[in-house]
Order: C-alpha cells, then structure tokens, then sequence
C-alpha cells in the first residue's frame, strides 16, 4: 500500500480544521497509510526583518529534511509550484508507486513559506492556487485533493 506522509509546519488549532482533517484521514485509509507530521513553527518578532525570517525557515527545513525518507517522492507545497489539476493529481498518485517509489511526502510549510533547501529537496513543486490560503487550510485543502484524486483512480463518481 502507497504511504502518503504530510508533513506540517504548525499546528492545527481550530476545531473544524481538525474535525475536517480527521475525516479526510479516516476516508484515506481505504487507499493509503496516511501520515501527518506536525513540526513545531520557528517563532518570531511582529515584525521580523527578511534576516530573521530566512533563519526561521533554514530551521524549519532542518527539521522537515530530517523527517523525509530517503527514497520518497517528495511534493513541496508552494506558491511558485506547478498548478495541476485533480485528474492530474491522481495520475501522479498511480504514476509515482510504479516509478519504483512508495512513499510520497506533500510539505506544508509555515506562514513564511518553505527554505530554498526545502524546495530543492522536492521531485515536483505543486501550487493549490494563486490565491492565498492559511496554511492551516491548505492542510484540509491538500487531504481533500488526495482524496478525490484516489477516487478518481478508483473511477468513483466522488469527481463529478
């Protein structure tokens, strides 16, 4: 079976995000082992100088690269990744096990985003929206997506 990790920066604090990721969880599980990582965010000043943001991040993608597998296919989320579609995603979801690898690692950074080495780590850098979103949201918007890309796989009517 496929094993899907996502790894987090910050936690989830609001009950409907949590409720909404536990669902999405539970319904994974039928076609995956699902992880969620949640790695601490660095903290920092109201307003922090471009400096103290870079050090952040060079933090927080220390402990991200710790927690990735060797030989995963790694996904960072950011804004100047690749927007795809769902039937896209789901091709990815069939592609990347018969490419030989197991695991797939989707990174979520923190509200500062992801270090270059993060990025630099990533087989394939993906983009939600040109919008923004917390990334909370982007959490429960993530799992969705994976989802519907497995059913979609599956040729369930959940797509339509």
């Amino acid at each position: 079976m496929l094993s899907v990790t996502i790894i987090c920066v910050g936690k989830l604090k609001e009950r409907y995000l949590t409720d909404a990721c536990a669902e999405y969880a539970k319904r994974l599980s039928a076609f995956c082992k699902l992880t969620i990582t949640e790695l601490p965010e660095s903290r920092l000043p109201d307003s922090p100088s471009d400096a103290e943001i870079e050090k952040a991040l060079e933090k927080e993608g220390e402990m991200i690269l710790s927690k990735i597998p060797k030989d995963a296919y790694v996904i960072p989320m950011c804004i100047e990744g690749r927007m795809i579609s769902s039937p896209d995603l789901s091709e990815m979801l069939i592609r990347v096990p018969l490419s030989g690898k197991n695991r797939i690692v989707f990174i979520i950074g923190s509200s500062c985003g992801l270090s270059d080495t993060v990025k630099a780590r990533g087989d394939f850098r993906l983009s939600i929206s040109p919008m923004t979103f917390p990334h909370q949201l982007a959490r429960v918007m993530l799992l969705e997506q994976v989802y519907r890309g497995f059913m979609i796989a599956a040729g369930n009517k959940y797509h339509k």
